[in-house]
């Protein structure tokens, strides 16, 4: 029953994938037979369908990075394709009344083409040129010692085939520049298997961030997919990040900072739970990577709590979804006492591309107030 049930998702999720990949194909092919009457139809098949299963390809032959980086552009193109392309199509033949139609065809398709790249150029800069993002907070003081905190945080990362140690080494000069006094990472700081962060010697870069509090971090979602969380936590033991897992650690004796594990973890401890035992009356700080508990941390006298996970849509217009689907899918919300900050991400999931959101590195600057 259950494999019948898997069967009547996949076979309509085939089928229109498949049409979806006739559509572009056929919009491409009507194009450039327009421009080169040869071109060959075969070639332009082959090019589609190994772009259309470099998914699969990127999964059955991972040591062919080539596939990896095919699909993640893939998925870039089959979203703006179903958004532009019925667009250009109905252009065009509103065009054929005016004139004809291989100059209706040459003129909508050279449009559609230039809009393309400039897409493609201005989402590959968003994504690789991170900025800084600052808040200025005030916190409760209870019976911590400090007066003053700030903390650079980097979530999302992804660090792996396309998200690589140029990008890497930005980020270490960035965080290390402003030298904070806590370097948090709320999640997805290796996108799902390790593999390729260990292969490329990262965690010897990574290694270089440096904040006299230390340097602390949670699961993501995509730490969970990769299935060898036992080689990340090793790893990022080895390069002196401690990631919390339903733990908390007393920091200076100015205030507790909370690690929750993934959403992913059905097994995770409750806000409740993780706040039940706290050893002092302190400032509570929690990182829990995907923001969909923010009146549990409220009701909970959380005072910060920070995320990442959203990616603020990463591609635009994804960010109407993650709004419908987030309290707060990035920036920053006041609950009561609860001071909530979601950031758009340092790196990316699938397309190295980003319209509507930008890379960042989010900078908090804390005041204790008694």
């Amino acid at each position: 029953m259950k494999n019948m049930k898997q069967l009547l998702l996949i076979v309509p999720f085939f089928l229109l994938y498949h049409l979806l990949i006739y559509y572009i194909g056929w919009n491409s092919y009507i194009f450039l037979h327009t421009i080169y009457p040869n071109i060959s139809s075969t070639l332009l098949i082959i090019i589609l369908l190994i772009c259309a299963y470099s998914f699969l390809f990127s999964h059955l032959f991972k040591s062919i990075t080539i596939f990896k980086v095919i699909s993640a552009y893939w998925f870039a193109v089959l979203q703006y394709a179903i958004l532009i392309l019925p667009v250009a199509n109905l252009v065009c033949y509103l065009l054929f009344f005016y004139i004809d139609e291989p100059h209706s065809i040459l003129f909508v398709g050279s449009c559609t083409f230039f809009l393309f790249v400039c897409i493609f150029f201005y989402g590959t800069y968003n994504a690789y040129s991170p900025i800084i993002r600052e808040y200025n907070l005030t916190l409760p003081k209870k019976n911590g010692k400090r007066e003053q905190l700030s903390i650079a945080i980097a979530s999302d990362m992804h660090f792996g085939t396309l998200s690589g140690n140029a990008h890497l080494a930005k980020l270490v000069t960035m965080i290390n520049n402003l030298k904070a006094d806590l370097i948090l990472l709320p999640g997805d700081i290796i996108d799902d298997d390790p593999n390729p962060f260990l292969q490329k010697h990262m965690g010897e870069k990574m290694k270089e961030l440096q904040a006299p509090l230390g340097i602390y971090g949670v699961l993501g979602n995509h730490e969970y997919y990769g299935k060898k969380i036992p080689e990340f936590l090793q790893e990022m033991e080895r390069i002196g990040i401690q990631i919390l897992m339903d733990e908390s650690i007393i920091i200076d004796d100015s205030f507790e900072l909370i690690g929750r594990k993934d959403k992913t973890d059905k097994n995770r401890l409750s806000i409740s739970q993780l706040t039940t035992n706290n050893a002092k009356d302190l400032p509570l700080i929690m990182m829990d990577h995907q923001p969909a508990e923010l009146t549990q941390a409220m009701e909970n006298d959380i005072h910060l709590i920070l995320s990442g996970h959203t990616h603020r849509g990463q591609m635009a217009p994804n960010h109407f979804i993650t709004k419908r689907v987030f309290e707060l899918d990035w920036g920053y919300k006041q609950k009561e006492q609860l001071h909530a900050i979601v950031s758009s991400g340092y790196g990316f999931w699938g397309p190295p591309l980003r319209l509507g959101s930008r890379s960042e590195v989010v900078y908090i600057k804390i005041n204790f107030i008694s």
